[in-house]
């Protein structure tokens, strides 16, 4: 069994929590200290026996909090090297630090983090796929385009978070200066809602359980939006389907074998 949570998703802060029978990670921490126990108590677990914090890029929206949380969990930091050395210097001393190359599995206590590389404007950025006794969560968010790669990574998940994290008409027509808009809409920026539809078709089975569709932009895209392309995706399968949102925690999933 495998429980998850995406605790903030969006440029306000992103974080995952990953809870196994004997092991607690988060896959970034852009919140608070405080901001991040609020939500994790909003869910109904805490920090307590936090194992590792796992780093997929710089930016700040994905690691402004795990300097603070490192050093009062005294809990040690997974990150490529290069990641490691463009973090922003806010983050301050980590007390322990790990290093994987992208492409690595990392075991913590029962929990295997698998890395792949992603296409994204940061140094070295990775995505993870998480494993436990039989079942598999898929992580991709942050990535400008859908490579092979991604989709042999992401294959045969139970459960996948897919970044949906515009629509390119309600970007074009958006307050984003150009330059902006074309980061986002670039092979290095960010997914569509059309390019989530196209990963999740590809990536559909009879095992999946959970889509949970994050990284939803405020300014250029909907919940709504977002829900009804992967839903045409979903058809009348039975998997659950939920839009994360930026001020709060999604409930505490589970993955059952």
């Amino acid at each position: 069994m495998l429980r998850f949570s995406l605790l903030g998703s969006g440029s306000s802060g992103n974080a995952l929590l990953v809870v196994s029978p004997a092991a607690k990670i988060l896959i970034d921490d852009g919140l608070s200290f405080k901001e991040v126990q609020r939500r994790v108590a909003a869910i109904g677990e805490t920090l307590d026996g936090l194992k590792a914090v796992f780093v997929t890029h710089e930016h700040r929206d994905h690691v402004n909090g795990i300097g603070a949380l490192a050093r009062r969990l005294k809990v040690p930091v997974y990150t490529t090297e290069a990641t490691y050395e463009s973090l922003p210097s806010s983050v301050g001393e980590l007390p322990g630090v790990e290093f994987f190359e992208p492409g690595d599995a990392v075991c913590v206590d029962g929990l295997e983090l698998t890395s792949y590389s992603v296409c994204h404007d940061a140094v070295d950025p990775v995505m993870f796929t998480v494993e436990c006794a039989g079942v598999k969560l898929g992580l991709a968010s942050d990535l400008g385009r859908v490579s092979a790669l991604v989709k042999t990574r992401l294959a045969d998940s139970h459960a996948l978070i897919l970044e949906s994290n515009h629509c390119p008409a309600m970007l074009r027509r958006g307050p984003y200066p150009p330059t902006l808009q074309q980061r986002i809409s670039s092979g290095h920026g960010h997914l569509s809602n059309s390019a989530m539809n196209s990963l999740l078709a590809a990536l559909m089975h009879e095992g999946l359980q959970w889509v949970v569709l994050a990284h939803v932009s405020q300014e250029n895209n909907t919940p709504e939006l977002a829900r009804d392309m992967a839903s045409q995706v979903l058809g009348d399968h039975p998997a659950g389907l939920h839009v994360a949102q930026q001020d709060g925690p999604t409930p505490l999933f589970e993955i059952a074998p």
